[in-house]
């Protein structure tokens, strides 16, 4: 394993490597949170592609291929449609919006009143992303150095959180771009086409297996419909996508950069279920599915090749779990505290200068150690995951597709929508347990019910303020100052990365 560590190590150190240069490039707020939005086509697409696709849709993807065949492809699949989806229909209207998180944009909409609730529930479900990409760590370690759970979240986390500490997201940019070329490399060209060959081809694999393993709805309608409403439906609000669509150079670049990589993400859940595929018929009585993974990589791949696609299933839970990291520290920062801090200081306190940089990155470091106490508590990952994105579909979905769809929607509406969606989705999880499919299905439908009500019930959102939210979805917003107290220009410079 002598060559398989050395490929590790160098590929660890590259990432603080680039968390050290992005540190130098990260000057201002917009550099530090949203890489300046000067991200081309290229860098676009590889990191918007690297931070939805982490250890759940490698590792677990995989696993689902391994349990049920080619139709394991679908949690990964739909993770894809919702990404084409934002990307098609949402993206430019976000990215031209020129804010920093999801519930500045409901305050926009809604005229400052909705952001601070939906803040909290965005918070509860980046921290708890952020929590799950952690735990997966110990997965990976415990196969390359055969180390504890607890040593392997501490490395692993350490590692993530000390680069997106330095350079806030030029960092996780650069690193992002690295995963991406290496999940590639890793993943679809080295291990996809030697586990195939390994398990004998095709054909053999359809010998070897019953027939429902190459149905492509052989793992269930029900599950398949759950996964959209949960999966892709989650790609749309999430503050850790959205905060990436920030990030884009121009509007066009939001569309297709994002396109491509909705592409590239549908192409990747085949593969996670070919290869699961695979090893079912190399390894057909293995304790759990999710070890389908580790145990193919240690067994059947040469030497050098072994690291380097350990490396990619690394390269795929540190994406998700920067991406998580930096949403959660955004949110907590200027979502909550910020506004905290207002209440506080309107006597003045609240009111003094402060280098913003300094104090995302100081959010940044709080928010990743508590990340990685809680994995080290928490055993459950997709509980903690099926938690996270229930409260962010069944609170936050109606309202946040409301506002860029329906005029009439209300800030009444919107905070009702937010409370009544994210406490029946509580309540229901408790009545018919964590991973029951009813929570979401009839969380949302209240979410629904109640946004339509309130918000026809209550007075339209004022004229004013639909006006300016018209204006910044125009990509002409008023222009703000800058940190230097200059006027910020109305768009960002053409030159980018």
């Amino acid at each position: 394993m002598a060559v398989d560590y050395a490929v590790i190590v160098v590929y660890l150190a590259g990432m603080l490597a680039m968390g050290w240069w992005g540190m130098r490039r990260a000057k201002s707020k917009s550099e530090f949170l949203v890489a300046g939005r000067r991200l081309g086509p290229a860098m676009y697409s590889g990191t918007m592609a690297a931070i939805v696709l982490g250890g759940a849709s490698t590792i677990g993807g995989v696993g689902l291929g391994y349990q049920y065949g080619l139709s394991g492809a679908w949690m990964v699949f739909t993770i894809g449609l919702g990404l084409l989806a934002l990307s098609v229909f949402f993206s430019a209207r976000i990215a031209r919006l020129k804010v920093y998180t999801v519930s500045e944009m409901l305050d926009l909409r809604y005229g400052g009143r909705a952001g601070i609730i939906s803040g909290v529930v965005m918070w509860a479900y980046t921290l708890m992303l952020a929590v799950t990409s952690t735990i997966a760590y110990a997965t990976i370690f415990d196969v390359l150095f055969d180390v504890n759970r607890t040593v392997a979240i501490v490395l692993g986390g350490t590692i993530v959180v000390a680069y997106s500490t330095l350079g806030g997201m030029w960092s996780i940019t650069l690193t992002d771009m690295v995963q991406f070329v290496v999940k590639t490399i890793g993943l679809l060209l080295l291990l996809l086409p030697i586990a195939v060959v390994k398990a004998g081809g095709f054909s053999e694999m359809k010998a070897q297996l019953p027939t429902e393993y190459f149905d492509p709805l052989g793992i269930g309608g029900e599950t398949i419909f759950t996964y959209v409403l949960i999966y892709t439906f989650g790609m749309l609000i999430g503050q850790d996508i959205w905060q990436r669509v920030f990030t884009a150079r121009s509007d066009t670049t939001a569309r297709w950069g994002g396109t491509v990589a909705g592409t590239y993400c549908l192409v990747y859940a085949i593969a996670g279920a070919v290869i699961g595929t695979a090893a079912k018929v190399m390894y057909p009585d293995l304790a759990s599915a999710d070890s389908a993974f580790a145990t193919i990589v240690k067994d059947e791949l040469p030497v050098g090749v072994r690291g380097l696609v350990l490396a990619a299933a690394l390269a795929a839970v540190m994406s998700t779990s920067s991406g998580a990291l930096i949403a959660c520290a955004t949110v907590a920062n200027n979502d909550i505290w910020s506004r905290l801090r207002g209440v506080v200081g309107a006597g003045g306190a609240g009111d003094e200068p402060h280098d913003e940089v300094k104090g995302n990155r100081v959010f940044i470091l709080i928010m990743g150690i508590a990340v990685i106490l809680i994995a080290i508590a928490l055993n459950d990952v997709v509980e903690a995951l099926t938690v996270a994105y229930n409260l962010l579909v069944g609170g936050l979905l109606v309202p946040i597709i409301g506002g860029l769809l329906w005029r009439r929607g209300t800030a009444a509406g919107a905070l009702s929508a937010v409370c009544v969606g994210g406490v029946a989705v509580v309540g229901l999880m408790w009545h018919y347990g964590i991973l029951a499919n009813q929570p979401i299905y009839y969380g949302l439908l209240a979410s629904l019910a109640v946004y339509v009500v309130v918000s026809l019930a209550t007075p339209p959102t004022d004229a004013a303020v639909l006006a300016a939210w018209r204006e910044r979805l125009a990509g002409n917003p008023a222009r703000p100052p800058s940190e230097d107290g200059t006027l910020a220009p109305d768009h960002p410079s053409p030159s980018g990365v």
